[in-house]
């Protein structure tokens, strides 16, 4: 394809040579004459001046170099589409294997696929164009929305709601039992039984190894466009609103609710019963243990405000000096009192 081909069907601006042959996307590192790259971070300037590309996408203020550009205001995102044009994921037919065991009352829509081994349980319900791979669990009265994707090892749990156009990647499990129990008079543990279900909307992806707990008596949500990374835990009678990124192993204790757009970076903990807002951003390893007000950045376990824990981070190191200096000037204070005392 050539170059300015690329160009139109990314709504960027071409700087250079429209009649490149352009065969693939690549890294700048491993980039060759052909492949398209890309700069979305001032700090690989460096690797964009070696690398062995043809063109390069960058953003609207970058300065000009000795290959063609092609200029986009968002340049990841004209990246990500860039993408799309080269490569297409494996067709899956429309097909159900005959390994399959669907149950008689289940709804089956058009052009469904069904892998080897899967299960659909009674009463269940898929949309058109719903492709299940192999070994999955679909069980009693579970729902799945037209479009959706659910990959090999999934399991989704009874009763359970999966909008349209989602994608759940491997062995992740939505409507497990939300961990309630209450103490007995003699110590052990009772099992509250979980009779509330998941509700997945529409253009959701939740990732390898997550879990998303049903809740005790009503329902977890998970809203419309929001993306869940691998091994994320979700706990029961949580509301994550909708275009929420929750990164790899993110924790959020039960009833915890998000509003619109948060991000949560990897290993975010929430201590449950509390109150993330809108735009909310929580950096690596943050423990949240009571509600965000919206927009703010945290950092730390307690959380706080991201630039006061840039303050305090950087004194961590400094604590064993500051202390002996502390002790130190303790010690000319007692000698200094101890003078005043001997002289009055």
């Amino acid at each position: 394809m050539k170059l300015a081909e690329v160009a139109n069907r990314l709504s960027c601006k071409l700087d250079g040579d429209g009649s490149i042959d352009i065969v693939g996307v690549a890294t700048l590192e491993r980039a060759r004459e052909g492949d398209l790259s890309f700069l979305t971070n001032s700090k690989y300037q460096t690797e964009a001046k070696r690398t062995n590309a043809s063109a390069l996408l960058v953003g609207n203020d970058c300065p000009a170099m000795s290959l063609a550009l092609l200029r986009h205001e968002n340049p990841y995102l004209a990246f990500a589409k860039a993408v799309e044009i080269f490569f297409r994921s494996p067709a899956i037919p429309s097909s159900i294997h005959p390994t399959a065991w669907i149950a008689d009352t289940a709804v089956i829509g058009r052009n469904v696929s069904i892998g080897p081994l899967s299960y659909i349980g009674e009463r269940v319900v898929l949309g058109d164009e719903v492709r299940i791979h192999a070994k999955c669990t679909i069980q009693e009265g579970a729902q799945i929305g037209a479009g959706t994707l659910l990959h090999s090892g999934c399991v989704v749990r009874e009763d359970v709601v999966v909008g349209r156009n989602c994608i759940i990647q491997n062995n992740a499990v939505v409507g497990s039992d939300g961990f309630g129990y209450a103490k007995q008079t003699n110590g052990e543990w009772y099992k509250i039984i979980q009779s509330g279900t998941v509700i997945i909307e529409d253009e959701v992806e939740i990732g390898a190894c997550s879990t998303i707990d049903r809740a005790t008596l009503d329902e977890t949500r998970v809203q419309r466009g929001t993306k869940i990374d691998n091994q994320v835990h979700i706990g029961h009678g949580s509301v994550i609103g909708s275009d929420n990124l929750l990164c790899a192993q993110v924790g959020l204790a039960g009833s915890t609710r998000t509003g619109s757009g948060v991000v949560l970076t990897g290993q975010v903990g929430a201590a449950g019963h509390l109150m993330i807002g809108d735009g909310a951003i929580a950096t690596p390893q943050t423990g949240i243990a009571s509600s965000v007000d919206p927009g703010v950045i945290v950092s730390g376990s307690p959380a706080m405000d991201h630039r006061n824990w840039l303050k305090s981070s950087a004194a961590f190191s400094r604590l064993p000096d500051i202390q002996k200096t502390v002790r130190r000037l303790e010690s000319r204070i007692a000698a200094l009192e101890k003078m005043l005392k001997e002289t009055v």
